[in-house]
């Protein structure tokens, strides 16, 4: 059993290993361990700070104070002993003599209650630093998060095909916790390390140089185990951070498929790869246990070893008179607080390799720039509700500057000639005249629904136009072209809040009497009015405690709540009972009127009655008319009218099959 889950274990780290390879390939850093310090992506990180820069100075100057705390304890003692004790003040001692009293104990009064004012001074001076670095950390996070959730909203929707969800979540959260680890507890924890360490150097060497030397000579074999160390870390930190997020996803993906999971009896099997997934970051975290548990006993007995030396050869010389008592004592407490800081920079340099790793992550996403932005200077258009498309052709790849512009200068029979493109519409051209409803048929992967995205500008073609109220899409501002539209989808999108709150969607013009009138003319208020809340009935998680249709109905009603000039249907039916599309499809003819509308549907029942039907085919528009003018063509439309026409006649209830069986015939 055991040589079974460690195989899986180690089938699994080598997977992981082959995908990381792959990413790195790819471009993908998710899994890189960058660099210890990068002053580029350093000095950019400081610019954050610069809001707060006068709380982030006063913490640095309560850091070299309690480092210099620190490090005139120990002194403090050699002047007690040596100043009155052994009888033998050391000249060092001179800089305090015009303070201290000559008398014995009332001297050692002085220095003791000198000794105990520092370590009050240092505990003040660090709950300040520690205080005011949370806060300047939290700051930061706020206004890091802010500026990516802000740039987030502004990307184009091409960049979130490109970039699962999971990734872009983790820069918001685990990146900048890790930047916020680095300004709380990295960057001025070194200072204050770097600082005790100088001071502790300094003050021996004036004390004893050679003593100080002795103390030093352990430093190659302490540098040797931290070399290891880091070395053994960076590998784990790695591995938990990629089986994290394995983790995450398999626990994110099998929870929402939890009823397929169940459905098809795959329990055992899921519960297995978890555990194989679990287990190996278990492995990783016990290997990083192991690495410090390893390591800080090294160094302890290394300062061990040092400070042993120094009684050794110190007490000898206190023997022979070439070191006093009050020295070798010093020495002893300063060996001692002189390996503290050299384990904390071994610590504090993982937190500086995860920090940096994690803002390169962040400002790639941050200076990635939207591709689709509201030209400088916009042209207002008359809010007609008129669309156009004129020669379209589109494909959803991502080219280089030297093909685009060589695709915009390309007749059609050349465009057609490029085989090294995948495109999506092909010469497409059709215009709906305001108020008109246009209606757009056709198989899966016909390019029903990136006409739709194109009208609205969610992605730029690559050659010829569209037009939207005689306007290019590419001369409107961004936010009043898709102010003129209002979409209903097939798959009903509720955010987590209240129903009031997801049909005004953040619109406050939106009266409650308007919201109700919208609710009315769907045949949703009644469903609305029973629920104990109301309007205000909070909602789950994309309206998760709604069914399907229930949801659709809401989205019906945000859209007509909106009131917008074009009114957009994908599939918007679909989800929905044969009793509620009925009302719906009654509803509708209220919705339309006044206004530009385009549906997409598979049922033809829903566009018989469209002033306009477009037929599309493999990326083409192969008809377009009214349904009376397509079936009388006898082409693709009759096709599938007959499909559906014959079912009727069988008596069998609407298959509601999508049309591509019946185009398939073409």
């Amino acid at each position: 059993m055991a040589e079974k889950k460690e195989a899986k274990v180690a089938a699994e780290q080598k997977r992981q290993a082959e995908e990381a390879k792959k990413k790195a390939a790819a471009g993908q850093d998710d899994d890189v361990v960058g660099k210890a310090y990068d002053g580029r992506l350093m000095r950019r990180l400081m610019t954050y700070m610069r809001p707060y820069k006068w709380v982030a100075l006063f913490s640095l100057i309560a850091i070299l104070i309690k480092a210099s705390c620190d490090v005139l304890g120990p002194y403090l003692v050699e002047v007690a002993i040596d100043r009155y004790l052994t009888a033998h003040p050391s000249s060092r001692s001179a800089f305090l003599s015009r303070w201290l009293s000559s008398d014995a104990r009332h001297g050692i009064l002085q220095v003791a209650m000198l000794y105990l004012g520092t370590l009050v001074l240092s505990y003040v001076l660090e709950f300040l630093q520690t205080y005011l670095m949370q806060w300047t950390g939290q700051k930061i996070m706020f206004d890091m998060r802010r500026q990516i959730f802000g740039h987030l909203q502004r990307m184009h929707i091409g960049f979130y095909d490109r970039n699962p969800v999971g990734r872009l979540v983790t820069r918001l959260t685990s990146d900048i916790d890790a930047l916020n680890e680095m300004f709380t507890s990295g960057v001025f924890a070194i200072f204050e390390d770097v600082f005790v360490l100088a001071g502790i150097v300094f003050v021996m060497l004036r004390m004893k140089w050679w003593l100080a030397l002795l103390s030093f000579s352990v430093l190659p074999l302490i540098l040797i185990a931290t070399r290891i160390f880091r070395k053994y870390v960076r590998d784990s930190y790695r591995r938990i951070r990629v089986a994290i997020a394995r983790i995450n996803s398999y626990t994110q993906e099998h929870v929402t498929g939890m009823s397929l999971v169940q459905l098809f009896s795959r329990q055992q099997r899921a519960y297995d790869d978890f555990e194989a997934v679990n287990r190996t970051h278990m492995v990783a975290f016990k290997d990083s246990i192991l690495a410090y548990a390893l390591y800080y006993p090294a160094v302890e007995i290394f300062s061990s070893i040092a400070i042993a030396l120094v009684i050794w050869v110190g007490g000898r010389g206190v023997f022979r008179g070439a070191v006093s008592l009050g020295v070798l004592v010093a020495f002893i407490q300063y060996s001692q607080r002189f390996f503290r800081p050299i384990q904390d920079l071994s610590e504090k340099y993982n937190i500086l390799q995860a920090a940096m790793a994690a803002s390169e992550r962040v400002f790639k996403l941050v200076d990635t720039a939207p591709e689709i932005v509201s030209p400088e200077h916009p042209i207002a258009t008359s809010n007609s509700g008129s669309i156009e498309f004129r020669n379209v052709w589109f494909t959803y790849e991502r080219l280089d500057a030297e093909k685009r512009e060589r695709i915009a200068r390309s007749t059609p029979e050349e465009l057609e000639a490029m085989t090294d493109i995948e495109w999506i519409l092909r010469g497409v051209s059709f215009s709906i005249a305001p108020d008109q409803t246009a209606a757009i048929v056709g198989h899966t992967g016909a390019g029903k629904s990136t006409i739709i995205s194109l009208m609205m500008r969610f992605y730029d073609i690559q050659h010829g136009q569209v037009l939207v109220d005689g306007v290019d899409v590419r001369e409107h501002d961004l936010t009043m072209l898709r102010q003129h539209f209002g979409v209903v989808l097939q798959d009903a999108f509720l955010f987590s809040g209240t129903i009031g709150s997801n049909i005004r969607l953040g619109t406050d013009s939106i009266t409650d009497e308007q919201m109700r009138e919208a609710a009315e003319q769907v045949n949703i208020h009644d469903f609305i009015s029973t629920l104990p809340g109301g309007y205000e009935e909070p909602l789950r998680e994309r309206g998760n405690s709604l069914s399907t249709g229930q949801k659709q109905l809401i989205s019906f009603a945000r859209a007509l709540a909106h009131n917008p000039r074009v009114l957009i249907l994908d599939e918007a039916t679909s989800s929905v009972d044969t009793d509620t599309e009925l009302r719906v499809r009654m509803a509708l003819e209220r919705m339309i009127e006044g206004r530009t509308s385009v549906v997409i549907a598979h049922r033809l029942s829903t566009v018989q009655k469209a002033d306009t039907i477009l037929v599309m085919h493999k990326g083409q528009l192969r008809e377009m008319g009214s349904h009376q003018e397509l079936l009388t063509t006898r082409g693709l439309y009759w096709k599938l009218y007959q499909l559906q026409y014959k079912d009727q006649e069988l008596g069998l209830p609407a298959t509601g099959l999508t049309p591509s069986l019946a185009l398939g015939t073409d």
